[in-house]
């Protein structure tokens, strides 16, 4: 066991406004199974990094330990193999100890041996991570693993992690960090924090103290009115004193001592001492209420505009199959089910099981016109046979998987959009992305903010139908639980696929198995 230790951190961007860590101070130990907690573009990646020696800081970062991080690179150009690929990942890793760590996955060795950019999201997180814990006395950074794999290969990513220990886990996926790590280390809005359990432990113990801080904010609050009120009351008996000093005529009050002058001046100084205490007591307590609101993470509701159809089923599908031609078995057949007006339809599959099709059927049927990057006519590629139905009329939000095609300034995403920009701007706010973030091309932001750019327009965009293909991937756990409120407050009709499994059991009123 090895310790790492970090002193007085302090990091930027160049170009940057503010420091993505300032002044940061706390420890680690390389055996733990360490969960990182924090909001979308708050500096976990830019961490881990900074562990890597990628960029110059200032301050200590003090250990023994060697890293190594998922996920590893490649090139999808070159058509390698990932057993080609294990040497430039690992040197020095051997091939068998990768072959032994693809069992405990419920892998085949042979998936070494193909072309790794023919391999699916699961079967290339699993060839990672077997290569990544084939090492020894490496301390491993792990970010977000479980990005765009179906329930099956998550759980199986969650029972192995389960089993392993000395590692620092990004993720915001609940019941990933329940089950795989042992501490939290937690990116708040002014410190970070390091604390023993898993994620649901330190979500009670931070609602709890959160809950206790703005009790004793309030508290602080009513003393400094009560303050504020005695030193206002005080500052006008003493300034009345001055005036009675000021305009003291000695002929029309012969019969008051000739000392009344200096004992008013005495009387009016201590008066106005006790104000200028006051102001200081106000002050402190103002400082103090500051300090037990810093860290605390106060989500602002969303809001909704959900539009009511003349139909009651919005959507029919009946005996319905998808092929695509020239292939020799369906993606999936006999699919039946309706959505009908306010129920939450979750498309539940594997990868590769017909899910995101079924979702560009309905678009294509509803005349929805996607981005250009993402406008290829699938219906070319694709043999049906059955029902496939929607309402007339039917005015659909909708949210991709994809948020390659996303760039420009958010002003030029508005004005292709139709989006009132201060409103879209006000809603990514409430999704906590800062000002300075805001003034960026989209381009540069984070995974998890150009999720969230993606979900600013589908909120503001009044609809029958919110249609979601896997919304919450990159997105942090707060914005979730936020966006989890939303529609429950909201109740809009959604048709979505989401692998959170704590989101869709929150979520969705029914949920439809698409088998291969």
């Amino acid at each position: 066991m090895a310790q790492i230790s970090i002193s007085n951190l302090i990091f930027y961007y160049e170009g940057s406004f503010d420091n993505i860590f300032d002044s940061v101070s706390f420890s680690i130990d390389t055996n733990w199974k360490l969960g990182f907690i924090g909001r979308n573009g708050k500096g976990k990646t830019t961490f881990l990094n900074l562990l890597m020696g990628k960029y110059e800081y200032q301050g200590a970062i003090n250990t023994s330990t060697t890293f190594d991080y998922f996920p590893y690179s490649f090139n999808a150009d070159k058509c390698l193999s990932a057993s080609e690929m294990i040497s430039f990942w690992k040197p020095g890793c051997e091939e068998w100890r990768v072959i032994c760590e693809l069992g405990k996955l419920n892998e085949e060795a042979d998936i070494l041996y193909r072309p790794f950019d023919t391999l699916s999201p699961g079967e290339r997180t699993k060839i990672m991570l077997a290569v990544l814990f084939s090492g020894e006395n490496d301390f491993l950074l792990i970010d977000e693993p479980t990005n765009h794999l179906d329930e099956k290969a998550r759980e199986c990513v969650k029972n192995y992690l389960a089993s392993k220990k000395g590692f620092i886990l990004v993720s915001h996926d609940r019941d990933l960090l329940d089950a795989c790590i042992d501490h939290v280390l937690v990116l708040n809005r002014k410190t970070i924090e390091v604390q023993n359990g898993n994620f649901s432990s330190w979500w009670d113990n931070k609602t709890k103290k959160d809950q206790f801080a703005i009790a004793e904010n309030e508290k602080h609050k009513k003393e400094i009115r009560k303050l504020k009120q005695a030193s206002m009351q005080t500052s006008n008996w003493a300034d009345k004193n001055e005036n009675t000093k000021i305009g003291f005529d000695p002929v029309k009050e012969h019969d008051r001592p000739m000392s009344a002058r200096a004992y008013i001046g005495a009387k009016t100084k201590k008066m106005q001492s006790r104000v200028k205490q006051m102001e200081k007591r106000i002050g402190r307590e103002i400082e103090e209420k500051e300090d037990l609101l810093v860290d605390i993470e106060q989500s602002v509701d969303l809001k909704l505009n959900p539009l009511s159809h003349h139909k009651k089923v919005l959507v029919d599908f009946d005996k319905y199959s998808l092929r695509y031609k020239n292939a020799q078995s369906p993606l999936f057949d006999n699919l039946t089910f309706n959505l009908c007006q306010g129920e939450r339809i979750a498309l539940h599959g594997e990868n590769g099981c017909g899910k995101s099709t079924i979702i560009r059927m309905i678009l294509d049927k509803a005349d929805y016109e996607l981005p250009h990057s993402l406008n290829r006519n699938i219906c070319d590629d694709i043999e049906a046979q059955g029902v496939c139905e929607i309402a007339p009329g039917l005015v659909i939000s909708y949210i991709s998987q994809d948020t390659s095609y996303l760039s420009g300034s958010i002003d030029d995403y508005c004005k292709e959009h139709n989006l009132d920009k201060s409103l879209f701007c006000s809603i990514l706010r409430q999704l906590d992305l800062s000002r300075t973030q805001l003034s960026k091309n989209i381009e540069e932001y984070s995974e998890g903010q150009k999720k969230k750019v993606l979900i600013a327009a589908s909120l503001l965009t009044p609809a029958n139908l919110y249609i979601w293909d896997e919304p919450l991937n990159y997105i942090d756990v707060f914005s979730r639980m936020q966006i989890e409120k939303l529609i429950l407050d909201y109740q809009p009709t959604m048709l979505f696929v989401e692998h959170d499994v704590r989101f869709r059991e929150k979520i969705a009123t029914r949920t439809i198995e698409v088998n291969i």
